[in-house]
Parts: C-alpha cells; structure tokens; sequence
C-alpha cells in the first residue's frame, strides 16, 4: 500500500509526491528537518521538535508559511492517514523555489515535505544486545546547532560505521568526540558521573539528549556537560547513544575495544527505562 506523503499543501499518494528542481534545498541544502518518533500513534517529545525547528528556521532566515499547531495537525493527519503505529515522521523545510543564485532570494514561499517510515522502536534488540561505533574526523561545517539537510558528511560516516560492521560513527574534532552521525554521545566516567559535550555550535541539541540530561537530574544522577576525549572514552564505565529514532541505546565497544565489560550497563538501562516510561507509558 502506498504512502500518503505531505507536499506543500497537499496530500498525495507516494508515486504522485513532486518538488521542483529549482527547489533551494535541492540546489544547495538551503533548508532544516525534524524527525519524530511515534508510538501507538502518538508522537514523542513534538513540542520539543517544534522549538527546535524554529530555532534552526531562524539561523537561516527562513520563516514557516505554517504554525506549530498547523505543523501537528500535518503530523497527526499523516499518522492517521497513513495507520503508522510505531515508527517516525520526518518533516522537511527548505527555502523554496527559484532560479539558480547563491544569495538568498526573499519572497519566497518555502517548501514543506513530510512522510511517514514504519519501524520498531520499543522493542529493539540493540538495546538489549548494545552496539559497536567506530570514530570518524568531525569534518562538517561549524554551525552544527543547526539541523541543516547538508548531511553527506554525516552520511559518510555512517557508511564507514556500515563498511566496518559498527551501528554508529562518533565524530572526533581536536581530539574530542563531539557527537554521533545521527546521535548524541554519553559516557559514564571512571567516578560514575554521566557526560556529554556542552551545547554550542559544534554539536545539535538533541531532543532525547535533554531528556536524559532532565532525568538525571530528577533522579539523582550525577552529570556534566563537559567534552570527553577518545581515551577518556575508552576507559568509561558505560556509555550510551541517544536519538529520537532510537532513544536510549548502549554502546558495548569503540573501535573494537570494549567499553566495560563489553555488555550494557545498569545505568544505561536505566535511563532507556526511564524514557520510555515518561514518553510512552501507554505502550510499555
């Protein structure tokens, strides 16, 4: 059965869904997207999705023909629509359309994509099993706070995790793991103090990232955002991975060598219990 897709206005079938070459998103990744998960129909942390897409549409000029509540009810229509249970919405914004030219164009009336993609998100074996990362040079641009469609460097890095039997690539800059192609990192430190690197530009602000940052704090746990370096990283406790599309999930080994015992920790469990208690106590 064909999906129903979300294009400018309009819901169309899948093989009907059009956008036009002179898109800026196209020509130049002139644009922002949100990914939100979705269990038992329901979306999960979307306030948190929405402020953080106004954010990134403000970096880059580009003001949004719909509001937020315009922007659920295109959400809500495509899960219906489309019966999705379990799985993501992925939403699209790009400048619009116009011939070819570097400098923004203003007047336009911006592009807006959304669709739907079925997948297990609750009961996923990884977070049972943990998974492998390898690291990778951080080599994309410098204003990674915002969540700009540019992600071949991103997608180059998760074909070397691919090509090299890992589920995810950590991102190293001056020594430091900033982040995952598609995650936010989190060690648990030699004294059991969680960590991540401190918001700024050189990473995105992960919706599942301050979710867990809150959970800590609401239970005790202590944290720091402070970077972590490779060694550092390598002699943790635990560590772990967050994303919208994956929640909390452990990380067993870096490079081949393992973190810990080589199995998910307790605190790692922990904090995926605690989320998925909070944001979908209804299907859990």
């Amino acid at each position: 059965m064909s999906r129903t897709i979300y294009v400018d206005g309009s819901y169309v079938p899948e093989a009907e869904a059009r956008i036009s070459v002179f898109d800026r998103g196209f020509l130049f990744a002139d644009g922002v997207y949100e990914v939100t998960a979705v269990v038992g129909g329901r979306m999960v942390d979307f306030d948190s999705h929405l402020s953080r897409l106004d954010r990134s549409l403000a970096a880059l000029d580009i003001v949004s023909p719909l509001t937020d509540r315009e922007l659920r009810v295109v959400h809500e229509k495509l899960i219906a629509r489309n019966g999705l249970d379990e799985g993501i919405v992925y939403l699209q914004l790009t400048r619009g359309v116009a011939d070819r030219e570097f400098s923004y164009p203003y007047g336009l009336t911006p592009t807006i994509v959304a669709f739907t993609q079925a997948k297990p998100l609750l009961d996923n074996p990884l977070a049972e099993s943990g998974v492998p990362v390898v690291l990778v040079p951080d080599i994309r641009w410098r204003r990674r706070d915002i969540k700009s469609i540019a992600l071949l460097p991103q997608a180059m890095g998760k074909e070397f995790a691919k090509r090299n039997g890992a589920y995810e690539a950590w991102m190293v800059e001056n020594d430091l793991i900033t982040e995952g192609t598609s995650s936010s990192a989190f060690i648990v430190d030699s004294e059991g103090v969680l960590r991540t690197q401190p918001l700024g530009r050189h990473i995105l602000p992960g919706v599942t990232r301050r979710a867990v940052l809150r959970l800590a704090e609401e239970h005790g746990v202590a944290f720091e955002e402070r970077p972590f370096g490779i060694d550092e990283a390598l002699g943790a406790r635990e560590a772990f991975l967050t994303a919208a599309s994956a929640f909390v999930l452990p990380v067993i080994s870096i490079d081949g060598r393992n973190i810990g015992d080589g199995t998910p920790g307790q605190i790692t469990r922990r904090f995926r219990e605690l989320y998925l208690k909070e944001c979908c106590q209804e299907n859990i």
